[in-house]
């Protein structure tokens, strides 16, 4: 199979890199594959100096995805593809909304002598549409060349209408150069939400005005652990963190590319950051300080304190302004009760609101979902929804809350079964923070475990147990990338890539369209568009 994908490899590189004239688009080498491709004949429109990208001059969307294809065009085949907002331009790459297709993010890319043609159910399925033909052309030259395209018909529709990966920076900040450049190689995988952990014991990440403690003292550690010696620390400390200007900047960066960014501040665990600044909403009062180590603190939010939660509802204030995101991820994970079971305010709260054990949960575990629901009832005053890891499912939580299975696929299937909608993102294929080989020793120090490219293609979130209106509860599918042992942009990216291409695979395609050995084919070529993006990426499969 290496030899296989390395010969493919070196063939890319020559019809990609040898642009003396013209070159040949290739639609079987796009990943994701598209779900449906019918050639039709054997001619081909060729896309030259003159060709002109036509679009609707008086929708924004649509004027911006001509303003990227046109780009990519430009980095591609170094043609300077001219933008026509004029319906007589001739010959030319045409991008229109078609109604009668039902799903927005849906497009139908046709090929003829006439030109090009890219429609979507919405302004959203032709940035898709653009995607695909993208990803056909070459990724980038120093010669310019004329690129030929197949005359071809392509109907195509995402699987999953939630499309996700995650990135922490609380343990490990990364600038706004490279958030901005995750979220690029998350729209060259047709991916359409970014879940951005923005908060945790080891750092606040956020501007937060009302509170400026939380970045003048939360942001900052004043050491972090060596390697996994957990008691052996740097001496050094280690802060950042994002302006609000920032935050909006990188929120219309995603948007622009149809990106949702659903913020998570962690509660009531994972805030001692938060605790170091305003100890009194501690069940002990302190003192506290930002960890220096990673895991699971027993310090939480104090539930019999009405401080924690006007602290939160003015946090939450200024997040719903910052993020439209029609989620926000309140976390729940990770919770220890040990000290709600010995602090005097959290038991007076748990016999106010008459929380009992029961055979399947404790009072305390109904004390966290009090809080996680009086969090809900807060947002949904701001007309939003939350997210919770599966956790928040014991003790029982809002009908309206969405889980977010990672101990596994049994959170989801339960949650499911509930009738809450789903998003699976379990550990055992999805942690890209997890080694990606089993033969460790030349590789980069990971928290554990092991997910190989193929282990994370194989996910399917339909679980045979489920019925089929249970399925329809499954929204979508998410890697995660936890940071504790990474801390530059460059590791950050070795270790989703290529393993986001197997994501964005399963996240697109249906399960009778997919097949191994047809993506790690396709995959020998796609990664120039990792060469051309500057990205690090494993190259375990590539025989490079």
């Amino acid at each position: 199979m290496m030899r296989k994908i390395f010969s493919g490899l070196l063939a890319a590189t020559v019809l990609f890199s040898c642009c003396n004239s013209q070159v040949d688009a290739d639609f079987g080498k796009v990943i994701p594959l598209p779900a449906r491709i019918e050639y039709e004949g054997d001619g081909s429109f060729v896309i030259k100096e003159r060709t002109r990208v036509v679009y609707d001059s008086e929708d924004s969307a649509m004027a911006r995805n001509a303003d990227f294809l046109a780009g990519y065009i430009r980095d591609g085949a170094g043609l300077d593809v001219r933008k026509a907002p004029d319906r007589k331009a001739g010959k030319s790459i045409t991008l229109d909304i078609d109604t009668l297709i039902a799903n927005e993010e849906g497009y139908i890319l046709t090929v003829g002598k006439k030109g090009i043609e890219i429609r979507g159910g919405s302004a959203k399925g032709v940035f898709y549409g653009i995607q695909t033909l993208r990803k056909a052309l070459p990724a980038s030259t120093e010669v310019r060349c004329r690129v030929a395209v197949p005359y071809v018909r392509i109907t195509d529709e995402p699987r999953f209408g939630y499309r996700g990966l995650h990135l922490d920076v609380a343990r490990h900040y990364f600038p706004v150069e490279f958030v901005k450049k995750y979220i690029d190689l998350m729209a060259l995988h047709n991916m359409n939400t970014f879940h951005w952990h923005l908060t945790d014991d080891q750092g606040w990440r956020i501007e937060i005005r009302q509170y400026p403690e939380l970045t003048a003292k939360g942001s900052v550690r004043k050491e972090t652990m060596v390697r996994k010696n957990v008691n052996e620390f740097d001496g050094t400390p280690y802060g950042g963190y994002y302006t609000q200007d920032e935050i909006r900047d990188i929120v219309k960066y995603a948007a622009d590319r149809n990106i949702t960014v659903i913020p998570e501040i962690d509660l009531p665990g994972h805030m001692v950051a938060a605790l170091a600044c305003f100890p009194e909403l501690g069940c002990t009062g302190g003192p506290y300080e930002v960890a220096g180590k990673w895991g699971i603190m027993p310090d939480i939010l104090c539930a019999g304190n009405d401080g924690s939660f006007e602290f939160l509802e003015n946090v939450f204030d200024e997040i719903t302004g910052l993020f439209p995101s029609e989620y926000i991820h309140i976390g729940g994970d990770e919770a220890p009760r040990t000290r709600w079971e010995a602090c005097p305010k959290c038991q007076a709260r748990i016999k106010a609101e008459n929380l009992k054990d029961d055979d399947a949960s404790s009072a305390e575990d109904k004390l966290q979902s009090y809080f996680m629901t009086r969090i809900e009832d807060y947002l949904k005053t701001k007309g939003r929804k939350i997210i919770g890891w599966d956790e928040i499912l014991k003790g029982g939580v809002s009908q309206s809350a969405t889980i977010m299975s990672w101990r596994g696929t049994e959170g989801g299937r339960d949650a499911a079964r509930l009738g809450h909608d789903v998003i699976m993102t379990p550990r055992n294929y999805m942690y890209f923070d997890y080694y990606q080989t089993a033969d460790t020793s030349d590789e980069p120090l990971a928290i554990g475990g092991c997910v190989p490219l193929e282990k994370v293609y194989s996910f399917d979130p339909e679980l045979p147990d489920l019925t089929p209106e249970e399925h329809k509860h499954i929204l979508g599918i998410q890697a995660n990338l936890w940071t504790e042992y990474i801390s530059t942009p460059e590791y950050a990216e070795y270790m989703v890539l290529p393993r986001a291409a197997a994501l964005s695979e399963i996240q697109w395609v249906r399960p009778e369209n997919k097949d191994w050995d047809s993506f790690t084919e396709r995959l020998g070529s796609f990664v120039r568009f990792y060469d051309a993006g500057g990205y690090n990426y494993a190259r375990h499969l590539l025989g490079k």
